[in-house]
């Protein structure tokens, strides 16, 4: 099977962390019998370099001959946040892509592996209850695309951030998380602020709707406010989450933050076409950039949710995935993941990428003929 990839490494430690990504789809290609075709534009800061801006509709042409894109990460340092090159890059860069292509609904899968359970900032008896959830996050509604004004009146300064759904939108994103939860644990919590907000309250009366397709799945009704509790008191209750744009911005950051790193954690954005970016939820780290010291574990995971989302390819996926857990069961860890345990391996960025490779080349690999890969 042959597909298209735009590659889109960004600034920071995303060149970095791309290129050990492309060696793990290199090697999966050659093992199932694929051929990845990769297009390469610059995005953010260093879009900004080449083009003066930062996402040149040079780069959004090659997204548009792609069947997925693989994103990088896009930023600079914290204390060149207001320069022109690095000033609104995240929200010029995401936003952009996420409005061009329609990617309706984020998934942002939660885990926490037994072998950094030392990581997770959780006490011991709720990590060995068990930890994995998914969060989907509706993408293109809400006070991010709403209107925006400030004013201008020195002494009594104010400012509008307007949110709005459409029931579209939110039935869109709804289904997603309970056909989701189809092929987990089937149950769904659909997360909003109905005390409060209009908006909320239609996004409960939709998602109860939606309820109604999907008879099998168990769902409750919870607050924003209440879920971001749970999520530290007892995060093992949760499957599926579901909500809004906002909410779902804040609640993935309090969840990435339960695996204790975002160097293990990716996320996946797609359309109604199954077109997906993919990336991990961390940022540039501009501080580690350069020195080999970056976990390269979240955009190897983010090409693995490409391979099942957009192409069909879930025994490819899963190849990547169970590798990365094996290399960290081999005691494989970078800077942001050790223990101090002197039986760990501490590795820099390409070492342990070789280390999901060699796990990757000791497993069974199921007899794939191109274009035969099972799908979802």
């Amino acid at each position: 099977m042959k597909k298209t990839i735009a590659v889109l490494p960004g600034d920071g430690i995303g060149p970095e962390v791309m290129t050990e990504a492309l060696r793990v789809l290199n090697r999966t290609a050659e093992l199932c019998g694929h051929t990845f075709e990769k297009l390469e534009a610059p995005a953010g800061g260093a879009a900004y370099d080449q083009y003066g801006c930062h996402m040149p509709e040079e780069t959004l042409s090659v997204c548009r001959q792609a069947d997925a894109i693989l994103f990088g990460s896009v930023g600079g340092p914290v204390d060149g946040a207001l320069l022109p090159k690095w000033k609104d890059c995240e929200r010029n860069s995401i936003l952009e892509l996420r409005r061009a292509f329609s990617f309706a609904v984020n998934f942002r899968p939660v885990r926490i592996y037994s072998q950094v359970a030392h990581m997770s900032p959780l006490k011991p008896a709720i990590v060995e209850a068990g930890v994995d959830l998914l969060i989907v996050r509706e993408l293109l509604g809400d006070c991010y695309f709403g209107r925006h004004e400030e004013s201008g009146a020195i002494d009594n300064r104010s400012a509008l951030d307007e949110s709005t759904y459409t029931e579209d939108q939110i039935r869109t994103a709804c289904r997603a998380a309970f056909q989701a939860a189809r092929k987990r644990r089937g149950r769904v919590t659909s997360v909003d602020k109905a005390n409060v907000l209009s908006t909320s309250r239609l996004w409960r009366r939709v998602a109860n709707e939606v309820r109604e397709e999907f008879p099998e799945i168990v769902f409750e009704d919870m607050l924003v406010d209440n879920c971001a509790m749970q999520l530290v008191r007892a995060p093992g209750q949760f499957d599926v989450i579901v909500t809004t744009n906002m909410f779902g911005d804040i609640l993935s950051d309090l969840a990435a933050a339960l695996p204790g790193s975002l160097g293990l954690c990716a996320s996946a954005s797609l359309n109604a076409s199954g077109k997906g970016l993919y990336e991990p939820p961390g940022g540039s780290a501009q501080d580690i950039a350069g020195l080999g010291i970056a976990n390269p574990v979240a955009q190897i995971l983010s090409a693995a949710m490409m391979l099942r989302h957009s192409f069909g390819m879930n025994d490819e996926a899963e190849l990547i995935e169970s590798s990365v857990e094996k290399a960290l069961t081999s005691g494989y860890r970078t800077a942001d993941i050790k223990s101090g345990d002197p039986t760990e391996k501490v590795v820099g960025t390409r070492d342990m990428a070789d280390a999901v490779l060699k796990a990757m080349a000791e497993a069974p690999v199921k007899t794939l003929t191109a274009g035969t890969s099972k799908g979802d």
